[in-house]
Order: structure tokens, then C-alpha cells, then sequence
């Protein structure tokens, strides 16, 4: 969420960082301005009154203590009326405040100045891209004839048990989920993130905290009878850890990871962007997340970045990194790099990991400050990425290394899965 004194002293800037991100509600900026100059009215005029009804009081006893009582009397009416508009700027003072919150959540979070313009996934900055893309057969499968070949996921099992989108790993398919689990579980811990095993699901006021809510509530699963949301990813609950709470600047950067199931229930497009493994509603997937002071969060962010990247060269998969435009970023990102790696037998890129810079824009959210060595506090700076999300990297593993005698993997996975090949 944004600052309301961000708004105050750079209104012209803050509307032009949210046009590009192609934000189509310009003017509820003026509007919320407005609403906050409403609520800092009625709060002097509650305070005045406050004040008058103290002052008044006081006189009461004195004049009582005079032995005055009919002007003490006098007095007491008076209080009884501003009483009466003490509580009735009170309600609308409430009315105010909800209204003008209800409006500031709606703002996203504002674009660092180096997010390229574009209103589309073709207008992402490609910032570099290695690797050695693999020349396969003519008659090369995709992931999901490979999938059937070899017995690794049972799809029509899967949706017969829950519903399209929702794949049943069984056998080797299943070994290798959890081979990459713990193998991304192990990079990260030695890089020095704590492991966290989060709850699946979600509070209100953790997916709000975030920013999942009110964005992308048609997104999540909804458990109506306890409001509580399926998580899309960790770093939602990873997150909330720290919601309401005051750190030492000393123990910062906290770093953490968690692998969990992620649920999603976003539709997709059709045809090959939903085949397989490329587009599901529920998945494995590995978060790196930390907090940090607000001017280490850039560092910090190239740093994940890295991290992601030696992962990915690990596995032997070529792969491009993009700094997404203004218009395809996320609700609550201030700067977001992709990773995508390249699938050949379906020749096109797969999006496996978002590493984002969220500034304060969770954090005050979450009220998550720590405490400076000189006893001032401060909102800190949440980033997070993930490391990886595992269904289009298990869809160009598969793909990349077939040959006619199996599935060849890469080396850091052997010890992990007891083999070299499925």
C-alpha cells in the first residue's frame, strides 16, 4: 500500500509512475487527496471539540466546588451537546477513514524508474540470455507425449480425483518433484535462507497484507465457511511471519525460503500455452524471500537475481532473464525480472521464476518496521523470487535431454534422484 504523505507531497509524480503501469483509475488519486484532507479536517474539529468538552469539565468542578451549581448546571448542558457532535464527528470521521482506505489499497504500487514502457509481455526488456539451446530430432516430443511415454503424471486420474489442472505425479514423475524440491531446498539453505514449512492456507488479513487482496481474489481458492484463502505461493505466509512486527536493524537481511503446493485458479489461455505441465491450477514451486533496509533493497534484488540464475545454470537449461514493462507487471511490484527457459521440442520460452522488488509496499501493509540503532523506526523493503517453480522446468528438462534412450538429467540432480536417466 502507498504511503498517504507519498501522495501528498508528489501527487504529479505519483500519477505519472502509475500511468505506466497503465493504471486505468488516474483520478482516484484527487480523490483519495480529497478524502484525506476531509479526514484531517474532521479530526481538528473532533480534537477542538475534545479539547472544549476537558476545558468545560473542569469548570463544572470548580464552579460545583464554589458552590455555584446553577451555573455548574449550565455547564453540564453544555457538554451534553458537544457530546452529542463529538460523537457525531466521530461517525463520520469513521466513514472517512474506511472510505479513504478503501480507495488507497486500490492504488498499485508505483514502477521503479528503470521499468521499461510497454503495456505487454512483447514489450519486456530482455536483459540477457545463455545457455546452449539443444538440437533435437524432427520427430522430438513435447513434455506431455514424453509424460505418457515414460509413466511420470497421470492427468485424467488427477482430474477424476479433483478436476482439470490438478496432476497426479506417481512413479518416477513423482521422484523427480521431490528430487528438485529438495535439491532447490539445499541451494537455497546454503546460501544462507532459513527453511520455513508454512501453512497452506491463508487469513484474510495475511493475503490482504501482501497484496493479494483486494487485487486477486478470483485468483485464490476460497474456503468461505472460515475465510480463509489456498495459498498461490509461499510468499504469502512466508511473508505475514513478520506482519506487526518491530525488528532489530541487526537482524537484518532476514532470508528465508519454503517450498509449499501453490494453488491457482486462473484460467489461462488455449491450445499448447495449457498443455501439459505448462499452465496448471496446482503446483510445487520454491520461494526465496527477504527483508531487508530500504536502501539495500536494490542490491538485494540484483543478488537474488544471480542466486536464480547460477540455480538455473545448474540445471543445464538455457534460459533468458526480462525486466517486465509497466504494464505487465504485478499489483505489488516496484521492479520484477522473469526467467524463462527455453522448451525445444515446443520452441518457446516457459516463465519459471519472477524475482521482485516490492519496496515498502507490503510492509506497510503489514505494519513490518524495524528499529534503527538510533531508536527512530522505519517500514522495511520485502523481496521475494521464486526458485524455483517446478512444473515448465520439469516440462523442459524432460524435453531438452530426451533421447532415444531415456530422459538424461542433469548432473546435480543424480544423488538427488538415484540416477543419471529416467
Amino acid at each position: 500500500m502507498l504511503q498517504i504523505n507519498v501522495l501528498r507531497q508528489n501527487k504529479e509524480f505519483v500519477k505519472e509512475r502509475l500511468a505506466a503501469k497503465y493504471f486505468s483509475d488516474i483520478s482516484l488519486v484527487d480523490t483519495i487527496l480529497s478524502s484525506d484532507e476531509q479526514v484531517r479536517k474532521l479530526k481538528v474539529e473532533s480534537e477542538a471539540i475534545q479539547a472544549t468538552i476537558n476545558a468545560t469539565s473542569k469548570d463544572i468542578g470548580m464552579l460545583m466546588g464554589k458552590g455555584e451549581k446553577e451555573k455548574a448546571e449550565e455547564k453540564r448542558n453544555e457538554v451534553t451537546s458537544l457530546k452529542t457532535t463529538a460523537q457525531q464527528l466521530t461517525d463520520q470521521l469513521s466513514i472517512a477513514e474506511k472510505q479513504l482506505q478503501d480507495d488507497l489499497v486500490k492504488l498499485p504500487n508505483l514502477p521503479h524508474s528503470s521499468v521499461p514502457k510497454g503495456r505487454t509481455p512483447e514489450e519486456n526488456e530482455v536483459v540477457r540470455e545463455a545457455g546452449v539451446k539443444p538440437t533435437l530430432p524432427a520427430d522430438a516430443a513435447p513434455h506431455w507425449e514424453l509424460i505418457k511415454k515414460y509413466d511420470l503424471v497421470d492427468f485424467e486420474t488427477g482430474a477424476k480425483i479433483t478436476g482439470s489442472g490438478f496432476p497426479l505425479y506417481k512413479g518416477k514423475g513423482a521422484k523427480l518433484q521431490r528430487a528438485l524440491i529438495q535439491y532447490f531446498l539445499d541451494y537455497n539453505t546454503a546460501a544462507g535462507y532459513t527453511e520455513y514449512l508454512p501453512p497452506l492456507m491463508v487469513n484474510e488479513a495475511s493475503a490482504f497484507a501482501t497484496g493479494q487482496l483486494p487485487d486477486k481474489e478470483g485468483q485464490m481458492y476460497h474456503a468461505t465457511a472460515d475465510n480463509f484463502y489456498l495459498i498461490p505461493t509461499a510468499e504469502v505466509p512466508v511473508t505475514n511471519i513478520y506482519r506487526d512486527e518491530i525488528v532489530k536493524e541487526s537482524a537484518l537481511p532476514i532470508k528465508m525460503t519454503a517450498y509449499t503446493p501453490c494453488f491457482r485458479r486462473e484460467a489461462g489461455s488455449f491450445g499448447s500455452d495449457v498443455r501439459g505441465l505448462n499452465r496448471v491450477h496446482q503446483f510445487d514451486k520454491v520461494e526465496i524471500i527477504q527483508i531487508v533496509q530500504p536502501e539495500k533493497s536494490y542490491d538485494t534484488l540484483e543478488q537474488m537475481v544471480q542466486h536464480v540464475e547460477k540455480l538455473l545454470q545448474s540445471l543445464q537449461l538455457p534460459y533468458r532473464i526480462l525486466r517486465l514493462c509497466g504494464g505487465d507487471m504485478s499489483f505489488a511490484s516496484a521492479l520484477t525480472f522473469d526467467f524463462e527457459v527455453y522448451s525445444a521440442a515446443q520452441q518457446k520460452w516457459l516463465e519459471v521464476s519472477s524475482v521482485s522488488n516490492f519496496e515498502n509496499f507490503q510492509s506497510n501493509r503489514m505494519k513490518t518496521r524495524f528499529k534503527e540503532n538510533n531508536g527512530k523506526t522505519q517500514l522495511v523493503h520485502t523481496l521475494n523470487g521464486s526458485s524455483l517453480a517446478l512444473p515448465r522446468i520439469v516440462a523442459a528438462l524432460l524435453e531438452n535431454n530426451q533421447t532415444e534412450n531415456g530422459i538424461n538429467l542433469p548432473e546435480v540432480l543424480h544423488d538427488y534422484f538415484g540416477s543419471g536417466t529416467i
